[in-house]
């Protein structure tokens, strides 16, 4: 930020490290409760709308600065928390029941967005300031979460627990875009604009999610087959 910059660039600026400082301290203690219990609903809550303030304000200060790939970035990962918290809602697709328009919309815009990420990132990457094989892989990261999203409001999911799996690789995943653009904006000023900078989150964060899923696939199924 420079002393010559607009004020509502600073106002923004100052909400977005608060919001980001916010969801960075609450996403571990939301994870750390009692899954489905007071506290984890409230702090999931409060991570939740802490990530929608952060891409809110990271949308217009990355066309002014510009860094046009956060803004990007900051599209899918508010995706991820906001398809993590309304899974909990949608959890009568197993059983035949239909999604609403807003995951529909949600959904769509976030593909079409990591679709215009990866395309940028590999033919113009200077447009949108990346590394051309770090882009590719975010844009694919966020068509995929989208577009399985998009799937199973079409072909139904035949697993009863598909809400949980989702909604915590989700909420993880986030979590992991929210390091990713934290990560780019501090580090490479330290060490350098290298890729592992940019993917270390992710490099870090998908097995946590895998093995996490596994985890409660594990947990869950005795009581699944005990039901049946």
């Amino acid at each position: 930020m420079h002393a010559l910059d607009p004020l509502w660039v600073k106002v923004f600026l100052a909400i977005h490290i608060s919001a980001g400082a916010m969801s960075f301290l609450l996403a571990p203690v939301a994870l750390a409760t009692a899954k489905g219990g007071k506290q984890h609903k409230r702090w999931g809550k409060v991570y939740f709308w802490s990530m929608g303030v952060v891409a809110a304000t990271a949308v217009p200060m990355s066309f002014f600065f510009p860094v046009r790939f956060l803004a990007l970035v900051a599209v899918f990962s508010f995706y991820f928390a906001f398809s993590g918290y309304r899974v909990l809602r949608l959890k009568e697709l197993a059983r035949g029941g239909n999604a609403e328009p807003i995951d529909w919309i949600a959904g769509v815009v976030t593909f079409l967005t990591s679709a215009l990420l990866a395309w940028m990132s590999w033919f113009r990457p200077q447009a949108i300031e990346v590394l051309p094989v770090v882009g590719v892989i975010f844009g694919f990261i966020g068509m995929s979460g989208a577009g399985g999203q998009l799937i199973s409001f079409v072909r139904k999911p035949k697993e009863k627990m598909f809400w949980w799996y989702t909604h915590l690789g989700n909420m993880i995943g986030s979590y992991i875009a929210a390091w990713s653009a934290f990560s780019v904006v501090t580090l490479t000023r330290v060490v350098g604009n290298h890729w592992y900078v940019w993917l270390w989150p992710t490099i870090v964060g998908v097995p946590a999610i895998t093995l996490t899923t596994a985890y409660y696939k594990r947990k869950f199924a005795p009581r699944m087959k005990a039901a049946a």
